[in-house]
């Protein structure tokens, strides 16, 4: 029952920061970016609230629980990612985005063609990501209210529904701010409550916890163990990659004041991630030793749920609330992140710039990304249906994949490679998404001992064969000029500090 108290109470404060949010969206700017006013340590917990989804805290301690320390090296790619953000991505973002990705591409190469690739990419790479969330959300409720999985992702599509049509990015923003502080709470309060539970201190942890549960690889049980080793690493180069290419992490820098914000964002994120990730070895490997790895297999096959049962387990039903609460608000942060990445490439890049050419009224594009937010939900909860039992730190791999092959290799040659050109742009990314569906759908995890791809997680093979389909079709497409800035021109507007697109006055 206090379990279920704390939770009603975290999604009362949610919907009452959605309420106040609601009263300050006056404007289109304010839907999608929350009008560009965020700060940048604000804007830092936003991200961390955005980033740190259903796989790390319940897929990756779950990982762990199950699989032992390996399980963790998923986080490993991390601060790469922040790294890559911090010096190559944040402050272009800002000054050449408006709305969207695909804003700060065809800042460069403004064509219908190309803005039309870049939002379909945005819809399918958020969509697969959503799905994790969805899991992540249906097994926490089904766990806490004793509902069937089906009518448990069906609340979680409501609320989220509320959330993002009502209060826009700046609701977003605040429930991303609030779910960060309750995750770093919530994180460090459940280590430590394993590391009493044990008796043990932060020296002896994992001497004491591997005599228990050892140390196994993570990769698909159906993968060949010859390419345990090699999965493993494609994993982590998803990772590092992929965060650097999610849509709903990139337009997070389109929200902040100004360039120095930017920078401050992805500085005070990776603090934030990195002082969660130190958690999570803690968290996996009390939750293997303490509730047992059968009863955790038990309750999820996917060890999704070990945070809570361990948070039950030491620390009752105020800790159980607690955590399952934090739990939630992060899919929900995620999630509205994912759907306003989403509604703004479709209101915003397809409808008003593609198939109106720009002549389409405020109203209208509101209309078309309350629509388009309950149409991606749908197609994302219909997909979670089915990936119930799958791990949640698996999922999401797969969706920073698509990220890393797709988005990636689009944006780094838009902003600092003078021969890209528009042709190479739109082909070279419409060849990596196909190529990143197929290995996926050709893997283990689809086609079982049969998959003509052997890994689990194909980055490794993808994400290079993305820079290269780019870079191949620009240079058999060199020298044909394209509306847009020079690359002389974008490389200044880059780095002066404000906005700016070339529909712009």
């Amino acid at each position: 029952m206090t379990a279920v108290i704390l939770f009603a109470i975290t999604i009362a404060i949610t919907l009452l920061l959605t309420y106040f949010a609601s009263r300050r969206i006056t404007s289109t700017a304010d839907h999608y970016v929350a009008g560009g006013n965020i700060g940048g340590w604000q804007n830092g917990l936003a991200i961390t609230g955005d980033f740190v989804s259903a796989a790390a805290f319940l897929g990756i301690s779950g990982a762990i629980a199950l699989s032992g320390f390996n399980g963790y090296y998923i986080m490993l790619g991390v601060p790469v990612a922040f790294v890559i953000l911090l010096v190559a991505l944040a402050e272009p973002l800002r000054n050449l985005g408006r709305f969207t990705i695909a804003d700060v591409i065809t800042s460069r190469f403004d064509t219908r063609r190309l803005r039309s690739v870049a939002a379909s990419n945005t819809l399918v790479i958020s969509i697969f990501y959503m799905v994790a969330q969805f899991v992540g959300a249906g097994v926490l409720i089904q766990m806490l209210f004793g509902i069937d999985y089906v009518y448990a992702v069906l609340i979680i599509g409501v609320l989220m529904t509320v959330y993002v049509v009502f209060g826009g990015m700046l609701a977003t923003t605040w429930i991303q701010i609030f779910q960060g502080v309750l995750l770093l709470i919530g994180a460090f309060g459940l280590a430590a409550l394993g590391l009493l539970a044990l008796g043990a201190n932060p020296f002896s942890f994992f001497s004491e916890v591997t005599d228990a549960v050892g140390f196994e690889t993570v990769t698909s049980s159906v993968a060949p163990k010859a390419l345990a080793g090699l999965d493993l690493v494609s994993m982590c180069v998803a990772t590092a990659l992929g965060i650097a290419g999610l849509p709903h992490m990139l337009i997070r820098f389109l929200t902040v004041r100004d360039r120095s914000a930017a920078r401050v964002s992805a500085l005070s994120a990776g603090l934030f991630i990195g002082l969660f990730g130190l958690t999570l070895p803690f968290i996996g490997h009390s939750a293997a030793v303490l509730v047992g790895q059968d009863a955790i297999i038990s309750a999820n096959a996917g060890g999704n749920l070990a945070a809570p049962q361990l948070a039950a387990l030491v620390g009752g039903d105020w800790a159980l609330g607690f955590i399952a609460a934090t739990a939630f608000v992060v899919i929900i942060a995620t999630l509205s992140g994912l759907v306003i990445a989403c509604s703004g490439a479709f209101a915003s890049d397809l409808y008003a710039n593609v198939l109106k050419r720009g002549q389409v009224s405020e109203k209208g594009q509101f209309r078309a990304a309350r629509l388009s937010a309950l149409v991606i939900s749908v197609t994302a909860l219909i997909l979670s249906l089915g990936a119930q039992r799958m791990n949640l730190g698996f999922l999401i791999t797969l969706g920073l994949c698509l990220a890393a092959s797709v988005n990636l290799p689009v944006l780094l040659y838009t902003i600092y490679w003078r021969n890209f050109t528009e042709i190479g742009a739109t082909f070279g990314t419409l060849a990596s998404l196909v190529v990143t569906i197929s290995a996926v759908l050709l893997g283990p995890n689809f086609m079982g001992q049969s998959a003509l791809v052997p890994l689990s997680n194909p980055g490794i093979i993808t994400i290079p064969l993305g820079f290269f389909a780019c870079w191949l079709i620009s240079v058999l497409s060199r020298g044909r000029p394209t509306p847009g800035y020079s690359f002389d021109e974008l490389t200044v507007l880059s780095t002066i500090g404000r906005k700016i697109t070339p529909a712009d006055p």
